[in-house]
Protein backbone atom coordinates (compact mmCIF):
# COMPACT_ATOMS: atom_id res chain seq x y z
CA UNK A 1 0.00 0.00 0.00
CA UNK A 2 1.27 3.46 -0.96
CA UNK A 3 0.51 6.10 1.66
CA UNK A 4 -0.80 9.34 0.20
CA UNK A 5 -1.74 11.95 2.80
CA UNK A 6 -4.22 14.66 1.84
CA UNK A 7 -1.49 17.21 2.60
CA UNK A 8 2.18 16.76 3.50
CA UNK A 9 3.60 19.91 5.11
CA UNK A 10 6.62 18.03 6.39
CA UNK A 11 7.79 17.23 2.85
CA UNK A 12 7.73 20.92 1.94
CA UNK A 13 9.54 21.90 5.14
CA UNK A 14 12.35 19.44 4.44
CA UNK A 15 12.78 20.85 0.93
CA UNK A 16 13.63 24.30 2.37
CA UNK A 17 14.74 23.28 5.86
CA UNK A 18 18.22 24.82 5.83
CA UNK A 19 16.96 28.22 4.67
CA UNK A 20 14.10 28.27 7.14
CA UNK A 21 16.10 27.10 10.15
CA UNK A 22 18.79 29.70 9.51
CA UNK A 23 16.24 32.50 9.14
CA UNK A 24 14.32 31.54 12.30
CA UNK A 25 17.54 31.65 14.29
CA UNK A 26 18.10 35.12 12.83
CA UNK A 27 14.65 36.21 14.06
CA UNK A 28 15.53 34.95 17.54
CA UNK A 29 18.93 36.62 17.55
CA UNK A 30 17.28 39.91 16.60
CA UNK A 31 14.40 39.31 19.05
CA UNK A 32 12.10 40.55 16.29
CA UNK A 33 9.16 38.44 17.38
CA UNK A 34 6.18 40.70 16.62
CA UNK A 35 6.06 42.82 13.45
CA UNK A 36 9.50 44.38 12.84
CA UNK A 37 11.97 43.99 9.94
CA UNK A 38 11.11 40.42 8.92
CA UNK A 39 7.42 41.26 8.54
CA UNK A 40 8.27 44.51 6.76
CA UNK A 41 10.46 42.61 4.31
CA UNK A 42 7.63 40.22 3.52
CA UNK A 43 5.17 43.09 3.07
CA UNK A 44 7.52 44.68 0.56
CA UNK A 45 8.25 41.45 -1.33
CA UNK A 46 4.61 40.34 -1.49
CA UNK A 47 3.34 43.73 -2.68
CA UNK A 48 5.99 43.62 -5.42
CA UNK A 49 4.96 40.07 -6.32
CA UNK A 50 1.32 41.11 -6.67
CA UNK A 51 2.11 44.42 -8.32
CA UNK A 52 0.28 46.60 -5.80
CA UNK A 53 1.37 49.66 -3.82
CA UNK A 54 0.70 48.31 -0.34
CA UNK A 55 0.47 45.05 1.55
CA UNK A 56 -0.52 45.25 5.22
CA UNK A 57 0.29 42.04 7.10
CA UNK A 58 -2.10 40.80 9.77
CA UNK A 59 -2.36 37.95 12.24
CA UNK A 60 -4.78 35.78 10.23
CA UNK A 61 -6.84 35.70 7.05
CA UNK A 62 -9.96 36.40 9.10
CA UNK A 63 -8.41 39.47 10.70
CA UNK A 64 -7.38 40.60 7.21
CA UNK A 65 -11.02 40.52 6.08
CA UNK A 66 -12.14 42.25 9.27
CA UNK A 67 -9.47 44.94 8.88
CA UNK A 68 -10.40 45.63 5.26
CA UNK A 69 -14.12 45.94 6.00
CA UNK A 70 -13.41 48.29 8.90
CA UNK A 71 -11.10 50.42 6.77
CA UNK A 72 -13.86 50.99 4.22
CA UNK A 73 -16.29 51.97 6.97
CA UNK A 74 -18.66 49.05 6.42
CA UNK A 75 -20.82 48.38 9.47
CA UNK A 76 -24.29 48.43 11.00
CA UNK A 77 -27.13 48.48 8.47
CA UNK A 78 -24.90 47.60 5.51
CA UNK A 79 -25.16 44.50 3.35
CA UNK A 80 -22.24 42.64 1.77
CA UNK A 81 -22.60 40.00 -0.95
CA UNK A 82 -20.61 36.83 -0.27
CA UNK A 83 -20.65 33.32 -1.78
CA UNK A 84 -22.71 30.73 0.06
CA UNK A 85 -20.12 28.09 -0.88
CA UNK A 86 -17.02 29.19 1.02
CA UNK A 87 -15.28 28.92 4.37
CA UNK A 88 -17.14 30.66 7.17
CA UNK A 89 -14.50 33.37 7.67
CA UNK A 90 -15.66 35.26 4.58
CA UNK A 91 -19.12 35.83 6.03
CA UNK A 92 -17.89 35.87 9.62
CA UNK A 93 -15.90 39.05 9.04
CA UNK A 94 -19.02 40.75 7.66
CA UNK A 95 -20.91 39.90 10.84
CA UNK A 96 -17.93 41.06 12.95
CA UNK A 97 -18.35 44.63 11.64
CA UNK A 98 -22.11 44.55 12.25
CA UNK A 99 -23.13 44.20 8.60
CA UNK A 100 -25.37 41.53 7.06
CA UNK A 101 -23.96 38.84 4.75
CA UNK A 102 -26.15 38.35 1.67
CA UNK A 103 -25.38 34.97 0.16
CA UNK A 104 -24.97 34.23 -3.56
CA UNK A 105 -25.32 30.71 -4.98
CA UNK A 106 -22.34 29.14 -6.70
CA UNK A 107 -21.77 28.80 -10.42
CA UNK A 108 -22.46 25.17 -11.44
CA UNK A 109 -19.19 24.89 -13.35
CA UNK A 110 -16.57 26.86 -11.42
CA UNK A 111 -18.17 26.68 -7.92
CA UNK A 112 -17.33 30.38 -7.56
CA UNK A 113 -19.94 33.08 -6.94
CA UNK A 114 -22.52 32.97 -9.77
CA UNK A 115 -22.15 36.41 -11.33
CA UNK A 116 -25.52 36.10 -13.09
CA UNK A 117 -27.24 36.18 -9.67
CA UNK A 118 -25.44 39.15 -8.16
CA UNK A 119 -27.37 42.11 -9.53
CA UNK A 120 -30.80 40.87 -8.42
CA UNK A 121 -29.54 40.80 -4.81
CA UNK A 122 -28.30 44.39 -4.70
CA UNK A 123 -30.38 46.78 -2.57
CA UNK A 124 -29.94 50.33 -1.30
CA UNK A 125 -28.14 48.78 1.70
CA UNK A 126 -25.52 46.92 -0.35
CA UNK A 127 -22.03 48.35 0.18
CA UNK A 128 -19.63 45.68 -1.01
CA UNK A 129 -19.01 42.38 -2.79
CA UNK A 130 -16.50 39.80 -1.55
CA UNK A 131 -15.77 37.35 -4.37
CA UNK A 132 -13.79 34.28 -3.26
CA UNK A 133 -11.32 32.70 -5.68
CA UNK A 134 -12.42 29.26 -4.54
CA UNK A 135 -10.07 26.26 -4.64
CA UNK A 136 -7.51 28.41 -6.51
CA UNK A 137 -9.75 29.33 -9.47
CA UNK A 138 -10.19 33.08 -10.10
CA UNK A 139 -13.72 34.43 -9.92
CA UNK A 140 -14.99 36.36 -12.95
CA UNK A 141 -13.50 39.69 -11.91
CA UNK A 142 -14.39 41.38 -15.18
CA UNK A 143 -18.15 40.97 -14.68
CA UNK A 144 -17.95 41.55 -10.94
CA UNK A 145 -16.01 44.75 -11.57
CA UNK A 146 -18.62 45.96 -14.09
CA UNK A 147 -21.49 45.32 -11.66
CA UNK A 148 -19.63 46.96 -8.77
CA UNK A 149 -18.82 50.02 -10.85
CA UNK A 150 -22.42 50.34 -12.04
CA UNK A 151 -23.76 50.23 -8.46
CA UNK A 152 -20.87 52.05 -6.78
CA UNK A 153 -19.89 49.04 -4.65
CA UNK A 154 -16.60 48.22 -2.94
CA UNK A 155 -14.91 45.01 -4.09
CA UNK A 156 -12.80 43.12 -1.56
CA UNK A 157 -11.26 39.98 -3.05
CA UNK A 158 -10.87 36.92 -0.83
CA UNK A 159 -7.66 35.39 -2.16
CA UNK A 160 -7.13 32.94 0.71
CA UNK A 161 -6.96 29.97 -1.69
CA UNK A 162 -5.48 31.63 -4.74
CA UNK A 163 -1.95 32.93 -4.13
CA UNK A 164 -0.45 33.49 -7.58
CA UNK A 165 -3.61 32.76 -9.60
CA UNK A 166 -4.33 34.96 -12.62
CA UNK A 167 -7.43 36.18 -14.44
CA UNK A 168 -6.81 37.29 -18.04
CA UNK A 169 -3.10 37.51 -17.32
CA UNK A 170 -3.52 39.72 -14.26
CA UNK A 171 -2.81 38.56 -10.72
CA UNK A 172 -5.79 38.04 -8.44
CA UNK A 173 -5.60 40.49 -5.58
CA UNK A 174 -5.20 43.41 -7.98
CA UNK A 175 -8.77 43.78 -9.28
CA UNK A 176 -10.67 45.02 -6.24
CA UNK A 177 -10.36 48.01 -3.95
CA UNK A 178 -8.55 45.63 -1.63
CA UNK A 179 -7.70 41.93 -1.46
CA UNK A 180 -7.36 39.68 1.57
CA UNK A 181 -4.99 36.75 1.93
CA UNK A 182 -4.64 33.93 4.42
CA UNK A 183 -1.29 32.26 5.04
CA UNK A 184 -2.66 29.36 7.07
CA UNK A 185 -0.10 26.51 6.88
CA UNK A 186 -1.97 24.46 4.25
CA UNK A 187 -2.32 27.34 1.77
CA UNK A 188 -0.30 27.55 -1.46
CA UNK A 189 1.79 30.12 0.41
CA UNK A 190 1.53 29.03 4.02
CA UNK A 191 3.16 30.26 7.20
CA UNK A 192 4.24 28.11 10.15
CA UNK A 193 1.25 29.16 12.19
CA UNK A 194 -1.36 31.80 11.47
CA UNK A 195 -0.93 34.74 9.13
CA UNK A 196 -2.81 37.03 6.77
CA UNK A 197 -2.80 40.42 5.13
CA UNK A 198 -4.50 42.92 2.83
CA UNK A 199 -3.31 44.28 -0.52
CA UNK A 200 -4.46 47.67 -1.82
CA UNK A 201 -3.40 50.49 -4.09
CA UNK A 202 -5.03 53.10 -1.86
CA UNK A 203 -2.66 55.10 0.34
CA UNK A 204 -5.50 56.14 2.65
CA UNK A 205 -6.90 52.63 3.11
CA UNK A 206 -3.41 51.20 3.69
CA UNK A 207 -2.70 53.79 6.37
CA UNK A 208 -6.01 53.15 8.08
CA UNK A 209 -5.45 49.39 8.05
CA UNK A 210 -1.99 49.88 9.49
CA UNK A 211 -3.60 51.65 12.44
CA UNK A 212 -6.48 49.18 12.81
CA UNK A 213 -4.10 46.24 13.22
CA UNK A 214 -2.13 48.20 15.84
CA UNK A 215 -4.75 49.33 18.38
CA UNK A 216 -5.70 52.38 16.31
CA UNK A 217 -2.19 53.72 16.61
CA UNK A 218 0.52 55.00 14.27
CA UNK A 219 2.67 56.50 17.02
CA UNK A 220 3.30 54.35 20.09
CA UNK A 221 0.84 55.05 22.92
CA UNK A 222 -1.08 57.57 20.79
CA UNK A 223 -4.41 56.00 19.79
CA UNK A 224 -6.67 57.73 17.25
CA UNK A 225 -9.46 55.14 17.63
CA UNK A 226 -10.15 51.76 19.18
CA UNK A 227 -8.39 49.19 17.05
CA UNK A 228 -7.22 45.60 17.29
CA UNK A 229 -4.10 43.58 17.97
CA UNK A 230 -3.71 42.00 14.54
CA UNK A 231 0.08 41.90 14.37
CA UNK A 232 1.91 39.34 12.27
CA UNK A 233 4.71 37.56 14.11
CA UNK A 234 8.29 37.90 12.95
CA UNK A 235 8.65 34.15 12.47
CA UNK A 236 5.81 34.15 9.96
CA UNK A 237 7.20 37.08 7.99
CA UNK A 238 10.56 35.33 7.77
CA UNK A 239 9.10 32.01 6.64
CA UNK A 240 6.78 33.60 4.08
CA UNK A 241 9.60 35.64 2.54
CA UNK A 242 11.55 32.43 1.94
CA UNK A 243 8.58 30.48 0.62
CA UNK A 244 7.48 33.28 -1.73
CA UNK A 245 10.52 32.54 -3.91
CA UNK A 246 9.18 29.05 -4.56
CA UNK A 247 5.48 29.86 -4.95
CA UNK A 248 5.33 30.00 -8.75
CA UNK A 249 7.22 26.72 -9.04
CA UNK A 250 4.98 25.04 -6.51
CA UNK A 251 1.88 26.32 -8.31
CA UNK A 252 3.23 24.98 -11.60
CA UNK A 253 3.59 21.55 -10.01
CA UNK A 254 0.04 21.77 -8.67
CA UNK A 255 -1.22 22.37 -12.21
CA UNK A 256 0.80 19.40 -13.45
CA UNK A 257 -0.75 17.17 -10.79
CA UNK A 258 -4.22 18.46 -11.67
CA UNK A 259 -3.62 17.75 -15.36
CA UNK A 260 -2.56 14.19 -14.55
CA UNK A 261 -5.63 13.62 -12.39
CA UNK A 262 -7.93 15.04 -15.08
CA UNK A 263 -6.37 13.08 -17.92
CA UNK A 264 -6.49 9.78 -16.04
CA UNK A 265 -9.97 10.20 -14.50
CA UNK A 266 -11.84 11.83 -17.39
CA UNK A 267 -13.48 8.60 -18.59
CA UNK A 268 -15.23 7.83 -15.29
CA UNK A 269 -18.77 8.91 -16.05
CA UNK A 270 -19.90 9.51 -12.47
CA UNK A 271 -17.07 11.96 -11.75
CA UNK A 272 -17.35 15.68 -12.40
CA UNK A 273 -13.78 16.99 -12.56
CA UNK A 274 -12.61 20.59 -12.03
CA UNK A 275 -13.57 22.98 -14.78
CA UNK A 276 -10.99 25.66 -15.56
CA UNK A 277 -12.57 28.87 -16.76
CA UNK A 278 -11.20 30.39 -19.97
CA UNK A 279 -8.47 33.01 -19.47
CA UNK A 280 -7.80 31.78 -15.92
CA UNK A 281 -4.59 30.48 -14.41
CA UNK A 282 -5.88 28.12 -11.73
CA UNK A 283 -3.42 27.36 -8.91
CA UNK A 284 -5.26 24.29 -7.55
CA UNK A 285 -5.14 24.95 -3.86
CA UNK A 286 -7.63 22.09 -3.95
CA UNK A 287 -8.54 19.48 -6.56
CA UNK A 288 -12.25 18.95 -5.95
CA UNK A 289 -14.28 16.23 -7.65
CA UNK A 290 -18.04 15.68 -7.54
CA UNK A 291 -19.43 12.19 -7.15
CA UNK A 292 -22.73 10.51 -6.27
CA UNK A 293 -20.76 8.06 -4.11
CA UNK A 294 -18.87 10.57 -1.98
CA UNK A 295 -18.97 8.78 1.38
CA UNK A 296 -18.33 5.34 -0.09
CA UNK A 297 -15.43 6.56 -2.20
CA UNK A 298 -13.94 8.49 0.68
CA UNK A 299 -14.06 5.44 2.95
CA UNK A 300 -12.56 3.21 0.24
CA UNK A 301 -9.68 5.62 -0.34
CA UNK A 302 -9.08 5.99 3.39
CA UNK A 303 -8.99 2.19 3.78
CA UNK A 304 -6.33 2.14 1.06
CA UNK A 305 -4.10 4.82 2.57
CA UNK A 306 -5.32 7.82 0.57
CA UNK A 307 -6.27 10.94 2.53
CA UNK A 308 -9.15 13.13 1.37
CA UNK A 309 -11.09 16.09 2.71
CA UNK A 310 -14.46 17.81 2.26
CA UNK A 311 -14.68 21.52 1.39
CA UNK A 312 -17.34 22.31 2.60
CA UNK A 313 -19.95 19.88 3.97
CA UNK A 314 -22.68 22.49 4.57
CA UNK A 315 -23.42 25.71 2.66
CA UNK A 316 -23.23 28.75 4.94
CA UNK A 317 -26.97 29.48 4.93
CA UNK A 318 -27.60 26.09 6.57
CA UNK A 319 -25.07 26.66 9.34
CA UNK A 320 -26.47 27.36 12.80
CA UNK A 321 -24.18 30.40 13.07
CA UNK A 322 -25.99 32.15 10.19
CA UNK A 323 -29.52 31.13 11.08
CA UNK A 324 -30.22 34.71 12.21
CA UNK A 325 -29.79 35.96 8.61
CA UNK A 326 -33.08 34.26 7.72
CA UNK A 327 -32.35 31.84 4.91
CA UNK A 328 -33.91 28.38 4.61
CA UNK A 329 -33.40 25.03 2.91
CA UNK A 330 -33.97 25.42 -0.83
CA UNK A 331 -32.79 29.02 -1.12
CA UNK A 332 -29.51 28.05 -2.82
CA UNK A 333 -30.23 24.95 -4.92
CA UNK A 334 -26.82 24.55 -6.59
CA UNK A 335 -24.85 24.78 -3.35
CA UNK A 336 -27.30 22.43 -1.63
CA UNK A 337 -27.16 19.88 -4.45
CA UNK A 338 -23.36 19.90 -4.63
CA UNK A 339 -22.45 19.95 -0.92
CA UNK A 340 -23.04 16.19 -0.31
CA UNK A 341 -21.09 15.27 -3.46
CA UNK A 342 -17.84 17.25 -3.27
CA UNK A 343 -14.59 15.52 -2.35
CA UNK A 344 -11.06 16.97 -2.30
CA UNK A 345 -8.28 14.66 -3.46
CA UNK A 346 -4.65 14.87 -2.25
CA UNK A 347 -2.97 17.98 -3.67
CA UNK A 348 0.42 19.35 -2.72
CA UNK A 349 3.50 20.18 -4.83
CA UNK A 350 5.64 17.44 -3.31
CA UNK A 351 3.34 14.65 -4.51
CA UNK A 352 5.24 12.09 -6.56
CA UNK A 353 4.04 10.62 -9.84
CA UNK A 354 3.86 7.27 -8.06
CA UNK A 355 1.47 8.73 -5.50
CA UNK A 356 -0.69 10.27 -8.23
CA UNK A 357 -0.85 6.93 -10.05
CA UNK A 358 -1.81 5.18 -6.84
CA UNK A 359 -4.67 7.59 -6.10
CA UNK A 360 -5.96 7.21 -9.65
CA UNK A 361 -5.67 3.41 -9.56
CA UNK A 362 -7.67 3.22 -6.34
CA UNK A 363 -10.42 5.48 -7.68
CA UNK A 364 -10.66 3.33 -10.81
CA UNK A 365 -10.72 0.19 -8.66
CA UNK A 366 -13.61 1.63 -6.66
CA UNK A 367 -15.64 2.39 -9.79
CA UNK A 368 -15.17 -1.09 -11.25
CA UNK A 369 -17.84 -2.28 -8.85
CA UNK A 370 -20.28 0.49 -9.80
Amino acid sequence: MVKVPFLDLKAQYHSIKNEVDKKLIEVCENTAFTMGPFVEEFEKKFSEYLGVKHFVATSTGTSALHTALLAFGIGNGDEVLVPVNTFTATAEAVVMVGAKPVFVDNDPLTYNMDVSKIEQLITHKTRAIIPVHLYGQPADMEKIGEIASKHNLIVIEDCAQAHGAKFKGKMVGTFGHAACFSFYPGKNLGSYGEGGGVATNSDDIAEKMDKIRNHGSKIKYVHEFVGYNYHMHGFQGAVLTIKLKYLDGWNKRRREIAEKYTEKLKDIKDLSLPYVQKDCEHVFHLYVIRTSFREELRQFLNDNGVGTNIHYPYPLHLQESYKFVGYKQGDFPIAEEYAPKLLSLPMYPEMTDEQIEYVVSKIKEFYKGK
